[in-house]
């Protein structure tokens, strides 16, 4: 519990969902200053443990405990506007009562966020939808801020902007987001929902990963020690039960207890296995685009989109594309795939080019289609992924479908399962060059790391779209930056890199210095950190050396044993077999 009075709190909370607790027993509680974040996976029951301590979902056990004249402000993953005919008043209805000037907090609520008042809410877009949102729960200068997935389609200047607001904010914030940098930025507690438990830590994001390591190895210890302490008991419950079974009912109740609590357990929850299939190499020229220009029409006339862009792209480059939000990212990279004609200028694809794309709209994917016929349109059970076929059902397990789902309808899936059903079907077709618009929209962090550690080892090439600061920077080594008036900028490296490099701050995008437009520069790759495995990898050698070195000692000290081979032939030969082994591993 908080040191300081609790603002808000469960206690002992209980949810149940289809008959069983996505979370029990759970106990938290907010002080003002607290800056926690919530963290599990998708499906855990993180937005519904916000809503509960919102007000808005009743619980199945436990209490909600409220200070009294404590504001509550909650910002949901799926802002609902209906019922407001403009922004402005859904945004007022959040001011607490008696507000002696509501119409000038709105506008200074909207007015950062760059969203009109008298919008109807049905001519917002998503975005503009999440900033109207984070208007309300933003304009009544709230005690506690329930944010639920913030970042959600809001771009790098508006996610930057609201870093930096939060950063100032005085009350209790508890986020949930996949956005790792805005974790780490903005959190000092963390709070992780895992298998209908919820652990706490004092520290921020930035230390979740080492302490979640340590709690899964105390778990794997203690699983092991439970292990064994059953087979010892179930030992002597074979062997000698019968002469003691009088004096020995307690230990008999507590082997059946340990057999209980095994079956119990809950194991770690699955991670999904990503793999990208790959075409041929295809030429080292992927791209050549020369002068590309595109425009739509606009209410003051022709609005240039993309104006003289030029760039080359080689075989294994990671680009980053960004912008804010109707820059025209989406529209560059179907410029530079071909799948979009320019009003100008020329584009060349390279030989043996073979692109997949993920639109983030899901576009391609068909709402009333089952999971198998999307995967598998022309019927049957299996598909062909890396020139091998697979089924259907399990090739879903790898992207944590249940199979008892194949037959479930797209429209079912949540945002995170389009998503993943929708890079399933991508990375079954072989390409050699990857186009992702926006792929990491609603996904939790441990598939991020995978589709991370996916991305980094695939052999082709990568055109990324994304607003995820830390993504950008763990996989791309140059950005395109759309920065306003048709103008398009390349720097090299990742978006830290771009920051250092940038003229002037994006805010001022009219001040932006101008691309060079042809020829487009050659680009130099700055060395990638090691993927979160290959580091782990890493880490581990010096205890894979040791252990090498201890059995080489080992294994010579026992073929230096001059009765071995007489005795036992077969068992000196395949300790000589693996001297051999050990003695190479090591080397390697």
């Amino acid at each position: 519990m908080a040191a300081s009075p609790s603002l808000v709190a469960l206690i002992g909370a209980t949810v149940t969902f289809g008959g069983r607790p996505l979370f029990a027993a759970v106990d938290v509680a907010l002080a003002a200053g607290d800056r926690a974040c919530l963290v599990g996976r998708n499906g855990s029951g993180k937005s519904t443990l916000m809503k509960a301590l919102a007000g808005n979902v009743d619980l199945d056990g436990g209490s909600r405990f409220v200070q009294p004249g404590t504001r509550i402000a909650y910002l949901p993953q799926g802002p609902d506007l209906d019922g407001f005919a403009t922004v402005e008043r859904y945004v007022a209805a959040a001011l607490p009562g008696g507000d002696a000037d509501p119409d000038h907090r709105v506008a200074a609520a909207l007015d950062p966020l760059g969203v009109a008042g008298d919008r109807a809410p049905e001519t917002l877009s998503g975005g503009e939808l999440r900033r109207a949102a984070l208007a309300r729960a933003l304009v009544g200068d709230p005690d506690v801020l329930l944010l639920d997935e913030p970042t959600n389609h809001l771009d790098l200047p508006t996610i930057e902007w609201l870093e930096a607001r939060l950063a100032g904010y005085r009350g209790a914030l508890l986020q949930v987001s996949h956005d790792r940098a805005f974790l780490a930025a903005l959190s000092r507690r963390t709070l992780w929902l895992d298998r209908g438990r919820l652990r706490g830590h004092g520290g921020g994001f930035d230390q979740f990963e080492a302490w979640a390591e340590r709690v899964y190895a105390d778990e794997a210890r203690a699983a092991d020690r439970l292990d064994t302490r059953i087979a010892t008991e179930t030992r002597w419950l074979r062997e000698g039960l019968t002469a003691r079974r009088k004096r020995n009912q307690g230990r008999l109740r507590a082997l059946q207890q340990m057999r209980a609590d095994r079956r119990d357990r809950q194991a770690r929850a699955g991670v999904a296995r990503l793999d990208a299939a790959a075409a041929g190499r295809g030429g080292t020229l992927v791209l050549e685009a020369r002068h590309l220009t595109k425009g739509f029409p606009g209410p003051d006339g022709e609005r240039a989109v993309v104006r003289d862009f030029s760039t080359r792209l080689r075989r294994g480059d990671r680009v980053g594309v960004i912008g804010p939000n109707g820059a025209g990212k989406t529209t560059l990279v179907r410029l530079l795939i071909g799948a979009l004609a320019p009003d100008g200028g020329l584009l060349r694809l390279g030989a043996g080019v073979e692109p997949v794309y993920f639109d983030q709209g899901r576009a391609s994917l068909d709402p009333e289609a089952t999971l198998r016929r999307t995967l598998a349109p022309g019927g049957g059970d299996h598909l062909p992924v890396g020139g091998r076929p697979r089924h259907v059902a399990g090739y879903l397990k790898d992207f944590l479908f249940d199979p008892a789902r194949l037959d479930s309808p797209v429209k079912s899936l949540s945002g995170g399962e389009r998503n993943r059903l929708l890079l399933a079907r991508l990375f079954a077709r072989p390409s050699n060059l990857l186009v992702l618009d926006e792929p990491t929209n609603d996904l939790d962090i441990e598939t991020l790391d995978l589709l991370q550690e996916v991305l980094g080892d695939y052999a082709g090439t990568l055109l990324l779209v994304s607003h995820d600061r830390d993504f950008l920077d763990r996989l791309v080594t140059s950005v395109i930056a759309l920065e306003g008036d048709g103008r398009a900028t390349e720097y090299v490296g990742g978006y830290a890199d771009y920051l250092r490099q940038r003229p002037v701050p994006a805010a001022s995008p009219a001040r932006t210095r101008a691309r060079p437009a042809d020829p487009a520069p050659a680009r130099t790759r700055p060395r990638r950190k090691l993927s979160y495995a290959r580091q782990r990898e890493l880490d581990r050698l010096p205890g894979r050396i040791d252990a090498l070195a201890g059995e080489v000692a080992a294994l010579t000290r026992a073929l230096a044993d001059p009765d071995l081979y007489a005795r036992d032939p077969a068992g000196y030969a395949a300790t000589s077999d693996r001297l051999a082994a050990a003695e190479r591993e090591l080397a390697a």
